[in-house]
């Protein structure tokens, strides 16, 4: 349903997390949160149906808290604050010399304008991009009883290979799969107090809540994400691939984190993303190639295990072969 004009709202420009998660309480489901703010113009530039009913009456925006900003390192590894953005994280000399994997991620997002103003935060809790949902079609993650893009002749050639249930759309998150690539840890604070929770049970997929696709609920708010030591300073490898070079959202992207020890691999976490629901960490690829040196052989393998199961949804065939060389690209990668 196409709106003549845009419904009105309260927006709300709180100093502290406390204040924005008592505003944020105090209207629960009828409340949204402005982090860069660039995937919610969008909504409310579209004029459709909002997708989370009802239509929030306050948008609370993070943008005046200081202590969800900067990158701080520490023994342990970085804090990286929920509203540092994605060219600071890019450019940072700390991130870019021990967390190359990051920076490169985050270098790769969009364009350089929208990583001027686009946040971590943001960028890893960004929503479906799937045309029908954000259309304003009453698909299965808007709450209706289908699937509009799982049909023959559906626009659908970036939706699912792995993972689908009912609702066939992708994760596009480019630093999320470089995160799950670090064993990165997401802390979110709410009203019932601060939990700390792993970047892989970070995302949920639609066969456990088809409405979202992060663990976020109303009144809960994204800090800052910690990125342990353990994987710094290793070597890395990110690839991007899109239909546009410009600034496009990314059919599929890779990134790997590898330790090597005389030429053999004796450590690799490897992540994908664009080809399921959520990112997915490449545990078969990573035990498939431990032990082995990195070559074309070891590569091949990789390449061939990553793709298995996939089941491709009508026009999305092309990410079959699009994953299976980003993942032996990985490989030979890690070892320059």
């Amino acid at each position: 349903m196409i709106r003549d004009m845009m419904p009105a709202f309260e927006l709300f420009q709180p100093s502290s997390v406390d204040e924005a998660i008592g505003v944020l309480r105090r209207y629960d489901k009828e409340s949204w949160v402005l982090a860069g703010g660039l995937d919610s113009l969008e909504w409310l530039k579209n004029r459709v149906e909002w997708p989370k009913a009802p239509y929030p009456r306050a948008m609370v925006s993070l943008e005046g808290i200081e202590e969800l900003r900067g990158i701080r390192s520490g023994p342990d590894g970085l804090e990286i604050g929920a509203m540092t953005t994605l060219s600071e994280l890019a450019e940072h000399p700390e991130v870019v010399d021990r967390y190359g994997v990051l920076a490169s991620a985050a270098g790769q997002v969009a364009s350089p304008q929208i990583r001027n103003q686009g946040t971590l935060g943001g960028n890893i809790a960004q929503d479906s991009r799937c045309w029908y949902y954000r259309g304003g079609f009453d698909c299965y993650r808007a709450g209706g009883n289908t699937c509009y893009a799982d049909t023959p002749t559906a626009m659908n050639h970036d939706h699912c290979l792995l993972g689908a249930d009912r609702c066939i759309t992708v994760n596009s998150s480019d630093v999320a799969p470089a995160l799950i690539a670090l064993d990165a840890r997401v802390v979110i604070r709410g009203p019932g107090g601060e939990d700390v929770v792993p970047i892989e049970r970070f995302y949920i997929g639609p066969g456990t809540d088809i409405t979202r696709m992060n663990v976020l609920e109303p009144g809960m708010v994204i800090t800052r994400v910690q990125v342990p030591g353990a994987w710094s300073g290793t070597r890395s490898y990110f690839e991007k691939a899109r239909h546009r070079q410009s600034w496009d959202f990314g059919a599929v992207n890779v990134a790997a984190v590898a330790r090597l020890s005389g030429g053999i691999i004796e450590g690799i976490r490897l992540a994908v993303n664009g080809v399921a629901p959520t990112p997915l960490r490449l545990t078969a690829v990573e035990e498939a190639v431990t032990g082995s040196p990195p070559d074309e052989e070891t590569a091949t393998i990789a390449g061939e295990t990553a793709i298995w199961g996939a089941r491709p949804v009508h026009y999305s065939d092309y990410k079959v072969t699009l994953l299976r060389n980003l993942v032996r690209r990985a490989i030979r990668g890690v070892a320059v």
